[in-house]
């Protein structure tokens, strides 16, 4: 991660230097969806040796990136979620997911306007789940606490205790092109765009789990495509309008009691405190019209028992829109409503699992339950920033958001409501930077 500071450096440098001509900026949010290309050879191999099909190839992208270009300099971040295809052995589903941040660094070879061809290098970290688990078949939650066994799960940079247990170095190398489609009424523009290159792990064995890699299903040639939200230089009538990019924590104000007595009844230990939340939110404005995306995550992780760990986690993705109230100089206020989807995992692991194949032939150590659902928020914020240079290239801004979660649709493990779980009041804050 010592990289990332080291890019940052050189491009601010890099921009003061070409400061003397004129300017020209845009920001950028957009989502992607494309796919790469892999192979689990290690895994693939032990399967073949017992006679057996291998997993498929490859494995999707579903990509929320923002960008910022001065002159000709690009600076961004990507975050991904990659889940692969799903195999059938015997009962149980074999697959795997993976989860990455990336800060991205370019150069544009085109001048501002419509069409963009960039070249850009990523670095960043990331997250694995490998498993395979057959179905579920208990029928209320003291009986799954009692017997949790379904299959194997393995995991590396676990975010499903907290966002920080991000690991390992990845690295991506690529061409993003974009088309600016003109947004009638508005100063924005809608991004047509795709992307290709080069994903991999530089380090050899370093996601390697119970005696097998798992390094090739964080490496792979990739294409996508999709659309964005632009803020074009040559439209930018109202200066005043950008997108920005921020870093949240937040302060959740709930607990698991419903299913920390049940954890207690079971003889495991209960989850105790606030959940660890930490996340990404993307907010541009135009003309006094608020919009964006909220990512975050909210994590539990701890000993379930002298042989068993435990989390449980929840991931919301929000499309926010509002109004600002206040705009005085750098002090600004408004208010926010979001609406999107959740999740919520328990995840109850085995301490001590066999390496492969045994872990393979006997995989019956862990287990998990898990429930998807719509979420809603309304939100007030107050933000300040500060201009980065003389030139106010970059405002460095500061945020406070305060709102509340609501649930659109029920929580339920096993018929145990996890409503009042998901329902909580929040305090989240914020840094970020905006052209």
């Amino acid at each position: 991660m010592k990289f990332i500071p080291l890019l940052l450096i050189t491009f601010f440098l890099q921009m003061g230097l070409f400061a003397q001509g004129p300017n020209t900026n845009r920001s950028t949010m957009y989502f992607t969806y494309g796919n790469t290309g892999s192979n689990l050879r290690e895994f693939n191999d032990m399967l073949e040796n017992k006679g057996l099909s291998p997993m498929r190839k490859g494995y999707n992208n579903f990509n929320l990136g923002y960008q910022a270009r001065y002159n000709d300099f690009i600076v961004g971040l990507e975050l991904s979620q990659n889940p692969g295809p799903a195999s059938r052995f015997n009962g149980y589903d074999i697959d795997f997911r993976t989860t990455r941040f990336m800060l991205n660094l370019g150069f544009a070879f085109t001048e501002e306007g419509r069409f963009q061809l960039i070249h850009y290098m990523a670095v960043g970290s990331g997250f694995l789940n490998f498993q395979m688990l057959r179905e579920n078949e208990a029928g209320n939650i003291d009986a799954f606490l009692t017997s949790p066994q379904q299959g194997f799960i393995l995991r590396d940079g676990n975010i499903h205790k907290s966002s920080l247990q991000f690991r390992g170095f990845l690295t991506e190398f690529g061409f993003h092109l974009s088309y600016d489609v003109p947004i009638p009424g508005r100063d924005e523009a809608m991004a047509l765009i795709g992307q290709f290159g080069y994903s991999f792990s530089p380090f050899e064995d370093s996601w390697s789990q119970n005696g097998i890699s798992f390094g090739n299903i964080q490496s792979g040639a990739f294409l996508r495509f999709g659309a964005g939200l632009t803020l074009p230089d040559y439209s930018y009538f109202y200066k005043d309008a950008t997108i920005g990019a921020h870093f949240l924590y937040g302060l959740h104000f709930t607990t698991p009691d419903a299913l920390n007595s049940h954890l207690e009844d079971n003889g495991l230990r209960p989850f105790s405190g606030r959940p660890n939340n930490w996340g990404l939110k993307i907010m541009g404005y135009s003309r006094e019209l608020l919009y964006g995306v909220d990512v975050f995550n909210l994590g539990y992780g701890g000993q379930a028992s002298a042989t068993q760990n435990h989390t449980l986690n929840s991931v919301r993705v929000y499309a926010n829109g509002g109004m600002k109230f206040l705009d005085l100089r750098n002090i600004e206020m408004g208010a926010l409503l979001g609406l999107g989807l959740g999740n919520l995992r328990y995840t109850l692991t085995s301490i001590d699992k066999p390496d492969f194949p045994r872990l393979f032939e006997e995989p019956d150590f862990d287990g998990r339950l898990r429930s998807f659902g719509a979420m809603g928020k309304p939100e007030v914020f107050f933000t300040y920033g500060f201009p980065l240079s003389k030139r106010k290239i970059f405002d460095f801004i500061l945020g406070v958001h305060a709102g509340y979660e609501v649930p659109l649709t029920p929580y339920n493990f096993l018929g145990l409501p996890m409503f009042k779980y998901m329902a909580n009041p929040y305090l989240q804050f914020s840094v970020g930077i905006r052209p």
